[in-house]
């Protein structure tokens, strides 16, 4: 009888846990199903536009080769033609951005495309994707090298930097576009395999070479968002070993080494702008569950011996999204106005945690913001090709 009673309390549990994984999944659609037909609408007119379209003569790297400047970088009031100082939070409008820029019009293009032909099954929405995939990873007059050696460069200083890898969150949309849109009729196997090498070639790069490898080990955020992307790019070319590696990184890593006790990430916190940061890091740590979880390997209800997970992380920051005069810190350096919007975490997380108030508050914020920094700092603009 206590066999029985204890399998039936097990298949109870299994069942919730089942219903709380995809608890708003359903609304979460319906509510953004005008959004994303409207900007399907607009992708659908888009011409191409890749790293070849614009070019810096700051730039020691070739026409196909991404290139960026470091934000926090400004010229030296002491020495104005000398190399460039650091002010840490603080955004230089100057430096060039361009190829950044390209590539989130590229993720949100092809997040439209995606999503709207997850809603629709319509395959015009692949054609026109196809033809903003091919121009980026196809066609040698205009695709990016699979590299990102000269991103986030430095005046004076350095040709490229490790953090200038955090740009490329915005390729996380393109691959899980492709996943979503792969099996179309459209989609040719001859593309659809360069374009998949494309993606093989850049993780080789990202875990081989000395900015790579850099950025892997940061403690910070900016290794987190390493491991998110390569995570995502893995799941496109379904590479297991990696998909293996970045779970173990994430539960002997990111969750002991970066979150404190209460759910904190103290190395954000410490930030002059730690708002913002402590979100950023932890949209990339649910978006890491997100991806990488598996029936046998579930990283949303993993724990750490000294009970860090990330229901912890969740539960730290969520009072502070709801009621954002809670704070305790100081405001942001700068864009503390312009934070919180619908973050994934809340989304993600009301929706396998069946958390209804994180889903209110995901719905009540800003579902499409427009102000460039925080775009900037949102990969995950598209969730119904995450689901």
């Amino acid at each position: 009888m206590k066999r029985q009673l204890g399998t039936m309390l097990l298949f109870v549990a299994t069942i919730n846990i089942s219903f709380a994984q995809n608890t708003f999944k359903t609304q979460a659609t319906a509510i953004l199903k005008a959004q994303v037909l409207k900007e399907a609408v607009w992708a659908m007119q888009q011409k191409t536009v890749t790293v070849t379209t614009e070019s810096s003569p700051r730039s020691t790297g070739g026409k196909h080769d991404f290139f960026s400047e470091g934000d926090y970088w400004w010229p030296n009031p002491a020495n104005p033609n000398g190399p460039y100082v650091t002010r840490d939070g603080e955004t230089n409008p100057d430096n060039f951005v361009a190829h950044r820029y390209a590539m989130i019009r590229f993720s949100e293009i092809i997040g439209a495309l995606a999503s709207a032909y997850k809603i629709t099954g319509d395959e015009k929405y692949v054609k026109q994707a196809i033809v903003h995939l091919k121009a980026w990873f196809v066609d040698p007059s205009t695709l990016m090298n699979p590299n990102l050696a000269y991103a986030q460069a430095v005046k004076g200083l350095y040709a490229g930097r490790s953090w200038g890898i955090i740009d490329s969150i915005h390729l996380m949309e393109v691959a899980q576009g492709i996943i979503v849109m792969e099996k179309a009729k459209s989609f040719d196997k001859a593309n659809l395999a360069t374009i998949k090498k494309w993606f093989t070639d850049y993780i080789l790069w990202l875990n081989t070479s000395k900015n790579g490898i850099a950025e892997k080990n940061a403690k910070n955020n900016h290794g987190t968002t390493w491991a998110m992307q390569v995570a995502s790019f893995a799941k496109l070319v379904n590479d297991q070993p990696i998909l293996d590696t970045l779970r173990l990184r994430y539960k002997n890593v990111f969750l002991p080494n970066q979150m404190a006790a209460d759910g904190g990430f103290p190395l954000e916190l410490a930030r002059t702008k730690p708002y913002g940061y402590s979100i950023f890091n932890l949209d990339a740590m649910v978006m890491l569950c997100q991806i990488l979880s598996t029936p046998k390997d579930n990283l949303w209800t993993y724990q750490t011996p000294d009970g860090k997970s990330i229901r912890k992380g969740l539960d730290y920051l969520y009072p502070y999204i709801a009621d954002k005069s809670k704070w305790t810190l100081k405001p942001d350096v700068m864009f503390w106005e312009n934070w919180p919007v619908a973050q994934p975490f809340l989304l993600f997380g009301a929706n396998y945690f069946g958390e209804k108030n994180w889903f209110n508050t995901w719905k009540s914020l800003d579902l499409k913001p427009t102000n460039e920094e925080v775009i900037r700092n949102l990969p995950i603009r598209h969730p119904i090709i995450w689901f």
